[in-house]
């Protein structure tokens, strides 16, 4: 995913298969801030940022978790700062110079995407709705019965101007106000699809 930010130019690829032991790795990065584990890391993303044609800064992060995957609501990239969904984790960089500003674990499995809001953001996980604030501090986390998606992979998240609405696989709707509280339990209608 390519972003233009001011004056900085912005590319976010998708480095999974990255071993910064291999000798022939294509891509090389300034800074590395993978989680440390015993297991390979499911999601790594190689960001690169450049100025006038000349790259400024590179960093490659990663963690545990479930995959993610690159797309538009995966990351918020705003003024100073870049923001992003990587397995169980939200990273947010500096974005000139990709330093580590902090990093949160926002879910037990994956965190899917970010949404900014006033004075923080709200994360869609796999197991958890989060709420954090700008400097990362969850605020709240809720979860449900069942894992924060739907089998068809459509309508399972949206932030309305006095709610926050999360759908479950078996169709039972979630809704929070923004400091937390539960406010509806309801089960969809079933819809027959032929």
């Amino acid at each position: 995913m390519k972003f233009e930010i001011e004056k900085y130019k912005v590319e976010i690829i998708n480095q999974s298969d990255y071993n910064p032991d291999t000798v022939d790795y294509v891509f090389e990065y300034e800074k590395e801030y993978l989680t440390e584990s015993d297991y390979n890391l499911p999601t790594k993303f190689g960001i690169r940022v450049s100025e006038n044609g000349i790259e400024i800064s590179s960093a490659i992060i990663g963690a545990e978790g479930g995959a993610s995957g690159l797309h538009e609501t995966s990351q918020i990239i705003e003024n100073n700062r870049i923001l992003i969904c990587c397995s169980d984790t939200i990273f947010c960089l500096d974005l000139s110079t990709l330093n580590l500003n902090w990093k949160t674990k926002v879910d037990q499995a994956t965190a899917f995407e970010i949404f900014g809001i006033d004075n923080g953001y709200i994360i869609h996980g796999e197991l958890e709705i989060t709420r954090i604030d700008n400097s990362g501090k969850i605020i709240w986390q809720n979860s449900g019965a069942d894992i924060f998606v739907t089998p068809e992979g459509k309508d399972d998240f949206e932030i309305k101007q006095d709610y926050i609405r999360a759908t479950d696989w078996e169709k039972r709707n979630y809704e929070w106000d923004y400091d937390g509280k539960e406010i509806a339990e309801k089960t969809l209608h079933n819809n027959v699809y032929n």
